[in-house]
C-alpha cells in the first residue's frame, strides 16, 4: 500500500486500492526487476510528499520523468543536486531571468524550494525506462495523475495551473473550477522553446494571479 505521509493518503485512498492501480503496481514490480527505471522507487511520489494538498497553490505539469541516469527524483523538471540541468530546465531558467530580471544559478537543477512553497511539480506519468522516453505511458499512471488534477480542481482556494506543451495542455478539460488560473505555453524543450515558451512570462503572471487572490507569491529564485 502506498504511504505518502500527509493529506494525499486520504484523498487518494480509493485510487491506490483500485484495480487499475493494482495492475499498474504489478507492471512496475516487473519493470524495476528487469530494467533501470527512473526515478528510484522511493522517489516516485516525491511531488505529493513534498507538497501536501492543502498547500498547493500552483500546479506545474510535466510529461514523464527524465530518462537519464541519476536525473529524475520525482519532481517534474527538477534534477538531483550535482546533476547538470537538462536543456529544458536551462530554458526555464532563461525565461525566469528575462521575466523577473533576476539571476538564477544555472549550475543546479534541484527545484525542491518551489515544491516546498506549494508548487505541485507533477508529471503525468511517474516512471520511465532508462533512455526510453514515454515507455511507461498508457499503463495507468495517467488515470492516477488525472485524479490528482481533479482533486486540486476541487480546491476552494485559487490555484495557478502551468501547462507547457501539448501533453500538459490536454489536461485543460479537467480544470473546470472558475476560481483557478490556467497558463499555457509551448514546452521549454529546445525543440519548441522558441515557438511560444520564451516570452510567456508565466513566472511573473502566476505571481500576479496569486497576489491578486491574496496568496503569497512564489520565490522562483534558485541559488
Amino acid at each position: 500500500m502506498v504511504h505518502i505521509g500527509n493529506s494525499w493518503d486520504e484523498l487518494l485512498k480509493e485510487e491506490f486500492s483500485s484495480d487499475y492501480y493494482k495492475t499498474l503496481r504489478k507492471f512496475l514490480v516487473s519493470e524495476y526487476n528487469k530494467y533501470n527505471i527512473f526515478p528510484p522507487a522511493e522517489d516516485i511520489f516525491n511531488a505529493l510528499k513534498t507538497t501536501p494538498y492543502e498547500d498547493v497553490k500552483v500546479v506545474l505539469l510535466g510529461q514523464d520523468p527524465y530518462h537519464g541516469k541519476g536525473q529524475a527524483h520525482g519532481l517534474c523538471f527538477s534534477v538531483k543536486e550535482g546533476v547538470v540541468p537538462p536543456p529544458s530546465l536551462k530554458n526555464i531558467y532563461t525565461e525566469i531571468e528575462n521575466d523577473l530580471g533576476i539571476k538564477v544559478n544555472k549550475n543546479t537543477g534541484y527545484l525542491i524550494k518551489w515544491a516546498k512553497q506549494g508548487v505541485l511539480m507533477l508529471n503525468t506519468t511517474l516512471t520511465v525506462r532508462e533512455g526510453q522516453a514515454g515507455s511507461h505511458r498508457g499503463h495507468g499512471w495517467e488515470i492516477l495523475t488525472d485524479a490528482i488534477i481533479k482533486k486540486v480542481n476541487q480546491k476552494t482556494t485559487p490555484v495557478a495551473f502551468i501547462l507547457w506543451g501539448a501533453n500538459a495542455k490536454s489536461k485543460m478539460p479537467l480544470i473546470t473550477n472558475p476560481i483557478h488560473g490556467i497558463f499555457t505555453a509551448a514546452h521549454p524543450s529546445p525543440l519548441s522553446a522558441y515557438n511560444g515558451f520564451f516570452g510567456c512570462r508565466h513566472f511573473s503572471l502566476v505571481n500576479k494571479f496569486l497576489t491578486e487572490k491574496g496568496i503569497e507569491p512564489v520565490d522562483w529564485q534558485i541559488l
